[in-house]
């Protein structure tokens, strides 16, 4: 068959979530197209696995809050099981000109629900002894926040996507989308063409040339970011948070028996590169080793560069385009697909479907560039 109710163009964990929550809804008949050889290969494969709620914006705390839910009741919501490390995120303070906007973000969060402490140094240290804080001022945790395996929970939505008959094409590039008198009538993809009235770009980083086939501009640019791995650690605690320097931008937090370790050089220009550069891991190196001293003695498991699909105000666009009728968005994240997908699908879905979604997130219109003012997220890293 190659008529569709729906189609949804990448087969990451927000296409996919996507898909579960229309499935869900009896919405029709919906084909997911993936352009590489599995789903989930493109951006979800490469992504950290943390999951927090911790924002400085009101829509980006209640979307991860939302998500979080998904996350914490998997398997009752999907019937496929995956598990929800909630071993927390910690962000660590040391500049004075930090503390105030995170513990003034941090009030936000408690505001709206989630349990947010401020610790000292000695508090830090109780909760990471392996981290350096001789010059941390204040930190944020949360213990709701944690880690996700994303093959997992993206697998976990994948089965139950086909098992509510959703069809999901591999190796199969969109490469057009088709247009009558301003109306989408279907994609041309390296296989054929598919007809449907409706299409979803979830293309995460490769949103903007996806959304041009349609005559639509969005403003999603992609940003190699890389990410570096040890060998087993014999002084990791067994719940170590994860751990993020504010300051220097270094992310961490355990992986198996070692250390996953991640951070942003904002000096990247966008682009499709994916390859590694040794400069780039030998400076998450040298921040890790700043912050964690015993990493002395690590060796190097594994890197890989991946990347990120970012907005300018670093929130996600979910919503219809105004330019043609029958293209939705969902993505630019912004760094925080894996943890935002489920509750974005389900806000998603409820639009697609007609529905008044549950959240309010006129904030992420894909229309609200156009003039105006927008707030920043703060807290991305």
């Amino acid at each position: 068959m190659k008529k569709y109710d729906l189609i949804i163009i990448g087969g990451g964990i927000a296409g996919l979530a996507t898909a579960f929550n229309l499935a869900e809804k009896k919405f029709g008949k919906i084909l997911i197209l993936e352009k590489e050889l599995f789903v989930g290969a493109g951006a979800t494969a490469k992504c950290a696995g943390g999951i927090r709620a911790q924002f400085s914006s009101k829509v980006n705390i209640e979307l991860s809050m939302k998500s979080i839910e998904v996350f914490e009741n998997f398997e009752a919501i999907t019937g496929e099981p995956a598990l929800y490390d909630q071993v927390g995120y910690t962000f660590l303070l040391t500049d004075p000109k930090t503390v105030e906007p995170y513990l003034k973000a941090a009030e936000l969060q408690k505001s709206l629900g989630l349990d947010i402490r401020i610790l000292d140094a000695e508090e830090l240290k109780e909760l990471a002894p392996p981290v350096r804080t001789d010059d941390v001022i204040k930190a944020t945790f949360c213990p709701r926040d944690g880690l996700g395996d994303p093959h997992e929970f993206l697998q976990g939505y994948f089965r139950a996507c086909r098992r509510m008959g959703v069809d999901v094409l591999i190796e199969t590039e969109a490469t057009g989308i088709i247009l009558s008198d301003g109306k989408i009538t279907g994609v041309q993809t390296s296989k054929g063409l598919f007809e449907a009235p409706l299409v979803v770009n979830a293309a995460g980083p490769f949103a903007k040339p996806v959304a041009k086939m349609a005559g639509v501009d969005i403003p999603i640019e992609p940003y190699r970011r890389q990410i570096v791995t040890t060998g087993e650690l014999d002084f990791l605690p067994d719940r170590m948070p994860m751990v993020v320097d504010v300051s220097s931008g270094l992310y961490c937090h355990k992986e198996s028996a070692g250390l996953l370790m991640g951070w942003a050089d904002r000096d990247v220009p966008p682009g499709f590169d994916q390859s590694q550069d040794p400069d780039y891991n030998d400076n998450i190196l040298m921040k890790a080793l700043d912050r964690i001293p015993q990493l002395e003695t690590a060796e190097v498991a594994n890197s890989w560069a991946g990347l990120y699909e970012t907005t300018p105000d670093h929130h996600a666009i979910i919503g219809f385009a105004g330019e043609v009728t029958g293209l939705f968005i969902i993505g630019g994240f912004s760094g925080h697909g894996f943890m935002q997908a489920p509750g974005a699908g389900i806000l998603a879905a409820e639009m697609i479907a007609g529905q008044k979604p549950s959240l309010d997130i006129t904030r992420l219109s894909a229309d609200r560039f156009v003039g105006g003012t927008i707030e920043d997220e703060v807290n991305v890293i």
